[in-house]
């Protein structure tokens, strides 16, 4: 499961946001300007909310059931425009296999050692 510090990471980010959006599936975003939420309804994404102002924590609130509803590969980033690289405009508030489980440890198999003579 997310931590309640990276949950806290996205309600900051909310307070700065223009506006969300949601593919109905895993990809939720978090739109920092006017021209990434042109980018989504370009893309399509029939989920996008305005953020206005004093009502991030309604946005978080959403944010928590799409995250809920979505596949296992959910994740949560932000968007802002950069000029010249889109790639950094990217900033992963809650990242893909937040809710994965500890990984088990991989034990040896007996009938595996390369070092052992037959």
């Amino acid at each position: 499961m997310p931590t309640n510090e990276q949950w806290g990471h996205v309600r900051d980010t909310l307070a700065e946001a223009k506006g969300i959006a949601w593919d109905g599936c895993h990809k939720i975003y978090v739109l920092m300007d006017d021209e990434q939420m042109a980018l989504m309804a370009e893309y399509g994404y029939e989920t996008l909310l305005p953020v206005p102002e004093d009502t991030a924590s309604e946005a978080l609130d959403i944010l928590c059931d799409w995250y809920e509803q979505s596949c296992m590969l959910r994740f949560i980033s932000s968007i802002r425009t950069v000029k010249g690289d889109p790639n950094k405009g990217f900033d992963d508030l809650i990242p893909q296999g937040a809710d994965d489980e500890e990984d088990e440890p991989e034990y040896a198999d007996e009938n595996d050692d390369e070092d052992e003579e037959i």
